[in-house]
């Protein structure tokens, strides 16, 4: 009898590896390919380490087993006057990291592509401090069960510090050729010396942000922050008889403006819930 069902367990056991092999296929990441062509080369390493460096990373927000109040993201203002900034940024790119940020942190966000034509209307009420008209509108929809507003204003963003140092191998170059005395191994030297271009720069950014939480009845401010972050942003390079290597990279003001979201939000989880 024990003979006749072991084909049956066998078969069952078998089975059974598929079935787990395939849930943890299901549950793995997805992976992708590499088909650049410097792949696996040091220069592809090194641009691979920093932009690991600088790739978005969840925060373990303290309080975010909570459940926090019902909350609208509102868009923000950017008080800074720094070109370069002001053209990269909106203050709805801002609002965007605010939603995904808030709702990670475990608060009920409405987003505000679902509010549509109401999002200036509420957006008005809030920045000029008008109860009434704030009231009238929180009373549609999805919008009575709503607590705060919020805003994330960006209030400074400016390039603080510029460093640059380099050297240039042309005028030892010109020397050793000199005091060479004319011969074959001073003028060797000296081509070598004068190859030789050197060079680094860095700047640094100071990019700052407040956040501000209002009472979705009363449009008073129930409580505010602020928080400024550091960007640098470097380049280096170096050639000796023709042959270069140059790098330059940093945290982008995209990523910047996300940590500091995290941030703000990190604050806001910490102690307001």
């Amino acid at each position: 009898m024990h003979q006749y069902f072991q084909p049956f367990k066998n078969a069952a056991v078998s089975v059974l590896f598929v079935l787990c092999a395939l849930g943890s296929a299901v549950q793995a990441q997805p992976t992708f390919g590499n088909p650049s062509p410097t792949a696996g080369t040091s220069t592809s390493d090194k641009a691979n380490a920093a932009a690991d460096a600088a790739a978005y990373r969840e925060v373990e927000y303290s309080n975010k087993g909570r459940r926090g109040p019902a909350l609208i993201v509102i868009p923000g203002e950017i008080k800074s006057s720094n070109a370069t900034f002001t053209q990269r940024f909106l203050p709805n790119n801002i609002a965007d990291f605010a939603e995904l940020e808030l709702s990670n942190a475990n608060f009920p966000v409405l987003e505000r592509t679902n509010l549509g034509p109401l999002l200036n209307e509420i957006s008005l009420a809030y920045n000029l401090g008008d109860p009434a008209t704030a009231r009238k509108t929180m009373q549609i929809g999805k919008l009575k069960t709503t607590k705060w507003v919020v805003k994330f204003d960006i209030l400074k963003a400016e390039q603080i510090a510029e460093n640059k140092k380099g050297f240039d191998g042309r005028a030892v170059g010109g020397l050793l050729s000199i005091f060479g005395g004319g011969s074959m191994a001073g003028a060797a030297a000296g081509t070598v010396a004068g190859s030789v271009q050197t060079g680094d720069s860095t700047g640094v950014w100071l990019i700052g942000m407040r956040y501000k939480i209002m009472d979705a009845n009363t449009t008073e401010q129930v409580a505010q922050g602020y928080k400024d972050l550091k960007m640098e942003v470097g380049a280096t390079g170096t050639s000796v008889m023709g042959v270069s290597e140059s790098a330059q990279g940093g945290v982008g003001l995209d990523t910047m403006v996300q940590r500091l979201v995290q941030t703000l939000v990190w604050d806001i989880d910490a102690k307001y819930k």
